[in-house]
């Protein structure tokens, strides 16, 4: 079975890449949850993140974000102190406010998968050449969104983050075309194709 490289170099990437990463995300916990990894991998490696996936679960209720909104100075010190977690009080603190308005997103969009996926029209995006492996940090659909993300309080999604949450998401399809994931993800959601990658 063909798979993206980039997961081979443990059995929980792997399984991660099988059965997470890439397919359309529509649940809200869920996306809250790749938010967190995302901003909890800022400056680390994605590999690290997957390792210590049970370790966030405990900290952070499970991602919660209803009762992560509402953590006070002694969640940041319980969390702080949790043994193998990332010691970075900013992340964690960044954690929280996201939650915040992840609530507020809520609020306006009935759910944040809503309001994430209005930017693709409910469609899997795919651009050309990304099937061959030709991947950006960063383009044009995530700096729109980082943008408004930061408008609205967020913290650490910037757009190389942000395309990244759109990957994993499965808004974009990044799976190169001889992995397994490429043609499921094709056949079973809707798709729209795209030649320019730097859309504004």
């Amino acid at each position: 079975m063909e798979r993206c490289s980039w997961c081979l170099n443990s059995e929980k990437m792997i399984r991660y890449h099988d059965e997470e990463w890439g397919v359309p995300l529509f649940d809200d916990r869920k996306q809250f949850e790749f938010l967190m990894l995302e901003v909890m991998q800022c400056g680390l490696n994605w590999n690290m993140m997957i390792e210590k996936r049970e370790i966030f679960r405990k900290c952070f209720d499970n991602f919660d974000f209803g009762l992560i909104a509402e953590y006070d100075e002694n969640d940041i010190m319980r969390i702080m102190s949790t043994e193998g977690m990332v010691k970075s009080e900013r992340k964690i603190r960044a954690v929280i406010n996201n939650a915040v308005h992840f609530k507020e997103i809520r609020s306006e969009f009935v759910s944040f998968s809503e309001y994430l996926w209005s930017y693709s029209k409910g469609k899997s995006i795919l651009y050309a050449g990304h099937q061959k492996g030709v991947l950006p940090a960063k383009n044009g659909l995530s700096e729109r969104i980082s943008m408004d993300l930061k408008k609205r309080g967020f913290k650490y999604l910037g757009p190389v983050t942000v395309y990244s949450h759109l990957s994993a998401s499965g808004i974009i399809n990044d799976h190169i075309e001889n992995c397994f994931r490429y043609n499921e993800i094709l056949k079973s959601f809707p798709t729209v194709h795209k030649r320019k990658d730097n859309e504004g």
